[in-house]
């Protein structure tokens, strides 16, 4: 019998067309956030040590500001709306996978995704300055500090039982893109899956995954 596909979707800079998180950072932190941002590229700090030092620059008190900037400038990319049409059709389960923040993500996704689909990390703005909470932290298995731990989150479903489809654009994707059983990349995620022989899958948009498992029709 045929494993039941299952699709995990990264959504800044999968989802969006650009990396939220970046463009935040451009739009309100000081001098200096590159670094960080260079850093967790490089796999020199861990996603959580660099995500939650980049937010700890930003004062609490810019919440409303940053989203709505993020509301007026983040742009869904093209055929998402139609792709979870599409798994909805095929019943296929689908779950966003997000090393991004909740208070941008959920407002973001609000009416297209159900928030109980969602992992993301949390924030608190009871302090001076913005930090972030990681509900879904490293299991046993992983010691990447991932902050939001894309393949404990995997972990949770059983192998025999689902063919595991990760979609993603960025380093956070990587260590999920591992345990997939089939991956569709795009940008620096293709990178990495070149370096690390990872099969996949490039995208644009999401009409050419449509197009790829609708020719496809998975039978695994």
């Amino acid at each position: 019998m045929s494993k039941q596909p299952i699709i995990f979707c990264d959504f800044d800079g999968t989802i969006t067309e650009s990396d939220n998180i970046i463009a935040i950072m451009k739009q309100f932190a000081p001098i200096g956030w590159e670094v960080l941002k260079d850093q967790v590229l490089a796999q020199e700090i861990s996603i959580r040590e660099g995500v939650g030092k980049m937010f700890s620059l930003l004062p609490s008190t810019l919440k409303e500001e940053i989203i709505q900037f993020v509301m007026e400038n983040a742009r869904m990319r093209e055929g998402f709306p139609e792709f979870i049409a599409y798994a909805k059709r095929e019943d296929i389960p689908f779950y966003i996978v997000s090393g991004g923040i909740d208070f941008f993500v959920n407002p973001m996704l609000e009416g297209i995704v159900k928030k109980e689909k969602i992992y993301c990390n949390g924030s608190d703005f009871s302090n001076e300055t913005i930090q972030i909470l990681w509900p879904y932290e490293c299991d046993l298995h992983c010691t990447n500090d991932c902050g939001c731990c894309k393949p404990s989150i995997l972990r949770q479903f059983d192998d025999q039982r689902y063919h595991k489809i990760v979609i993603g654009d960025s380093i956070t994707d990587l260590q999920a893109a591992k345990l997939a059983d089939q991956v569709f990349a795009r940008d620096f995620l293709i990178e990495k899956c070149v370096e690390n022989e990872i099969p996949y899958t490039p995208f644009q948009n999401f009409y050419d995954i449509i197009h790829h498992l609708k020719r496809e029709e998975i039978q695994v």
